[in-house]
């Protein structure tokens, strides 16, 4: 594997060629060579995209302890991860780490039995789709890294990024989600049920006794869990790529209530 232009050799080199205001501005910065993401992928029904996520996942330069969480599929998708940890046995900055759900329980269950095993520095979930772009990892640890953030959220209603466009009520339905649990949380987030959720490692293990949701209330209540706790949380602009009903997207309306239900819950609780 070549150089990471993060490491800080790399990063010497560069910024003493275009200069830390250049570097800042690409984004550049150093991660520790002993610094370890574990990047948690709940896997329900995914064979058609598993195995090209999970390169994507692998081609990032950062050591990586990559935890996929089987909930039951249906189609292929055991086999594939079974091929994808016997591709990666020798590779020392991925790690991939195979846990399986004997009968489905839903995405919430999934992340935290994959919260359950991760080792790294910082924790990061990552569907299995294609949705969300793996090369975005960097940006998001900068925060934690630099010793910002405890939390970092991925909006994607925030910044210049590329987004395909598709489901208008989905996206009004989410602003409405968003601006309901910040009223509880007192958190001034633009987008509550984005996958990109960052966290320090120690952060996440300290409220996974409590986290309960099995499906998509997991969004809500992890957020309302987070500002409980006072946690420092940041949030960056990301790409969106979703997908349709027909391409394999999940969740539906009676999650859009649920979240409604959760909110009221974990806020007023």
């Amino acid at each position: 594997m070549k150089q990471s232009p993060y490491s800080p050799e790399s990063y010497s080199r560069t910024s003493s060629i275009l200069g830390e205001a250049v570097c800042k501005s690409l984004g550049l910065f150093v991660i520790p060579d002993d610094f370890v993401l574990s990047v948690v992928i709940p896997v329900y029904n995914e064979e058609k995209t598993l195995t090209t996520l999970v390169n994507a996942v692998v081609d990032v330069p950062i050591k990586k302890q990559i935890i996929l969480v089987d909930d039951c599929s249906k189609d292929n998708s055991r086999a594939i991860m079974s091929a994808i940890q016997k591709e990666h046995k020798e590779d020392p900055f991925n790690t991939i780490t195979l846990l399986y759900h004997e009968v489905n329980k839903g995405k919430g269950a999934g992340l935290r039995t994959g919260f359950a095993h991760a080792t790294g520095d910082a924790v990061i979930i990552q569907d299995a789709d294609l949705e969300y772009n793996p090369n975005e990892y960097p940006m998001l640890l900068k925060p934690i890294i630099e010793g910002k953030a405890d939390v970092v959220y991925g909006s994607r209603f925030l910044g210049n990024h590329e987004h395909r466009v598709l489901y208008y009520w989905h996206s009004v339905g989410n602003r409405f989600l968003t601006t309901l649990s910040n009223c509880f949380t007192n958190l001034n987030l633009t987008d509550m049920e984005t996958c990109y959720k960052v966290f320090r490692r120690e952060c996440i293990q300290e409220i996974l006794p409590k986290l309960q949701q099995d499906r998509f209330g997991f969004e809500p209540e992890v957020t309302a869990r987070i500002a409980r706790k006072g946690f420092r949380v940041y949030e960056m602009g990301i790409s969106y790529s979703g997908r349709t009903y027909k391409e394999g997207k999940k969740i539906g309306w009676k999650d859009g209530f649920k979240a409604i239900w959760c909110i009221l819950k974990y806020g007023l609780n």
